[in-house]
């Protein structure tokens, strides 16, 4: 077993490049093996392109070869048209004889038949190595289609004595409480997830732009909480050069290609809602930006599963404080901020 979790991990280390232009996909990694030689590896390419099973066999350049080889992949073997053909029809064009398999798809399209149909062909199929690496490397995925809601992400900044912002502002603008270089951390953080949320009061007080524009990627679709309508459209979240979706108690309103209008309750159920509206839109993460109520709000309901706070060196003595959490996990500097790491296990 010790040599099928070698490869694994090394399936692992492969998934982590197709991470996060794979999305709504998983990334998976996949390593054809000879002999104890890897003749062929590759991951997830962008979405609606190869699978990594398939980039792994095309990489291979003695076909003859793979008759006679063993297939290590971190997920399932997909059995169903989508974007691209099954892999699983692949493994069994070339004849693979032996599969060795991280972990079972959630996807109910999948979930086993990959497995089912790889078995019934006659193949040698080994499931469950390193199973727990395998399902957090794609744990946005999982989540999705296990839980039917996104991957939640928590981000706030605080000052040293923990207030998210001070009592009085002088402009329409942030305040920032992290330095520049945990600043441009929080784009790539943004590069990685389907989507950003924030509340009415955060889009008024700071008028944010919600993008990646200190960090190459894409950037996510914004979704807005505005409960009656107090966001006008001369604020960044309604300028359409980028796709927003605004939650709101308001009717009727009219919607157009990146501008959505999605209606909710607000009441003590809004963040299943939310969570309910973003797996409409095969959102399968967000990460929430604040403000302090809306946060406390995913905190209160317990529909969270990780959480990244920054701690600044400056003090505001009064203000709107920050939400407290347990759980920590991590702790590192970043310069003069502290970042501390928070999950929400089960």
């Amino acid at each position: 077993m010790k040599i099928h979790q070698y490869y694994i991990k090394r399936c692992l280390e492969l998934a982590k490049n197709g991470f996060p232009s794979a999305m709504p996909n998983p990334s998976v990694g996949a390593v054809v093996v000879y002999e104890n030689n890897i003749i062929g590896e590759g991951f997830t390419s962008a979405y609606g392109s190869s699978h990594a099973e398939v980039n792994a066999i095309n990489a291979v350049k003695d076909k003859s070869l793979l008759s006679k080889s063993t297939i290590y992949v971190s997920l399932e073997p997909c059995s169903h048209f989508g974007k691209t053909p099954p892999c699983c029809d692949l493994i069994l064009k070339h004849a693979i004889p032996n599969i060795v398999i991280g972990t079972i798809d959630p996807n109910s399209k999948v979930a086993g038949k990959g497995i089912k149909k790889l078995i019934e062909a006659g193949k040698n199929v080994t499931i469950g190595v390193l199973e727990k690496e395998c399902i957090d490397s794609n744990k946005r995925f999982f989540t999705f289609h296990t839980k039917k809601r996104p991957y939640i992400i928590l981000k706030w900044a605080e000052s040293q004595d923990g207030f998210l912002a001070p009592e009085k502002k002088e402009k329409i603008a942030p305040v920032w409480i992290s330095n520049e270089y945990s600043r441009q951390l929080v784009h790539k953080w943004r590069s990685e997830e389907m989507a950003i949320l924030v509340g009415t009061k955060t889009v008024l007080d700071d008028n944010p732009q919600l993008d990646v524009r200190d960090w190459n990627g894409r950037n996510p679709i914004r979704i807005v909480l505005d409960k009656t309508g107090k966001i006008t459209n001369d604020y960044h979240v309604k300028d359409q050069k980028k796709k927003s979706i605004i939650i709101t108690e308001q009717e009727n309103l009219t919607s157009f290609e990146n501008l959505i209008y999605e209606n909710a309750i607000f009441d003590i159920h809004l963040p299943l809602k939310i969570c309910s509206i973003l797996f409409k839109y095969n959102l399968q993460s967000v990460i929430i930006e604040g403000g302090s109520q809306t946060l406390q709000t995913f905190i209160d309901a317990n529909l969270w599963d990780e959480a990244r706070v920054f701690k600044g060196n400056n003090f505001f003595k009064n203000g709107t404080k920050a939400p407290i959490l347990d759980r920590l996990f991590h702790s590192e500097k970043i310069k003069n901020d502290e970042l501390k790491l928070f999950f929400n296990h089960d």
